[in-house]
């Protein structure tokens, strides 16, 4: 493998943001930020999210990176510029910026693209699994589409705590249910405010 195979440039989300990242192991920043649901945990590399979630232990997210973007060693940092200005506006009421973070996570095709998918459901609007089976482009994938809320690693910038259940009862949340309770009140309180 080259060194022009380990870099890539990518335009994220059509936002027509271009942002250069080593696919190979490298270093990674590390932040912590407090809460209201508990501290909130970033690990990003180049400006772009491999990790996030609600817990102040690491090894609670390296698990979830994809062993070809899994960094080599991790600085502590203290802000991460956009990312933490995003997750300081959601807690102030405005969701919208998350959404315009870059994230890198790797999987199959389905999952890829379930994961960019949850990504345009909106704030306040949460979708059942199988209407995010639908909208993922396979009605009859909804394991599938669960799967891919479970193994969402960018928790917040990839909103996966916007799917319920059929009947409206929470489902899973690998940060706990508290936590997915609040973050919907929070958005449909957002809504309403604005």
């Amino acid at each position: 493998m080259t060194s022009q195979d380990n870099m890539a440039s990518r335009n994220f989300e059509g936002k027509g943001m271009t942002v250069e990242f080593t696919e190979a192991a490298g270093n990674a920043q590390l932040l912590t930020m407090a809460t209201p649901d508990g501290p909130f945990t970033i690990i990003a590399r180049d400006g772009v999210v491999l990790a996030s979630g609600w817990t102040a232990d690491v090894g609670e997210l390296t698990g979830q990176i994809h062993p070809a973007l899994l960094p080599a060693a991790y600085e502590s940092v203290e802000n991460l510029g956009a990312i933490s200005a995003a997750v300081e506006a959601f807690y102030a009421g405005d969701p919208a910026p998350a959404m315009s973070v870059p994230v890198l996570q790797r999987s199959g095709p389905f999952r890829a693209h379930a994961w960019d998918v949850l990504r345009t459901v909106g704030p306040g609007a949460p979708v059942t699994y199988t209407e995010y089976a639908a909208l993922s482009g396979n009605s009859k994938a909804v394991r599938a589409a669960a799967s891919a809320c479970a193994l969402n690693a960018a928790a917040l910038f990839v909103p996966c705590h916007r799917v319920v259940r059929t009947d409206g009862s929470l489902g899973g949340f690998r940060w706990g249910l508290k936590v997915k309770e609040s973050l919907l009140t929070r958005e449909k309180q957002g809504l309403a405010a604005g």
